[in-house]
């Protein structure tokens, strides 16, 4: 697999793949080459693990007081005037 391709794959495990990009993917998983479809499919997953286990490491409880910060500006918003 070349560095265009690896860009590829972790742009799709990052969910972010636009219009020119899924075009990209689909010539690659519908290509007559099998290794490569499965090496570039094996990539997506590795670093889909590799964001899960990153996210479960780093992730941390909101602050105690979000919850009624958040709650409190939800009330102040005007509800939609109909016209």
């Amino acid at each position: 697999m070349n560095e265009g391709q690896v860009d590829l794959a972790h742009t799709v495990a990052l969910g972010s793949i636009d219009d020119e990009d899924h075009h990209a993917v689909q010539e690659l998983l519908d290509g007559e080459d099998p290794v490569l479809r499965a090496v570039f499919l094996a990539e997506v997953q590795q670093t889909k693990d590799a964001l899960c286990t990153l996210s479960a490491v780093t992730a941390t409880a909101p602050p105690p007081a979000l919850r009624a910060r958040l709650l409190a500006a939800i009330a102040a918003e005007q509800p939609p005037v109909a016209s």
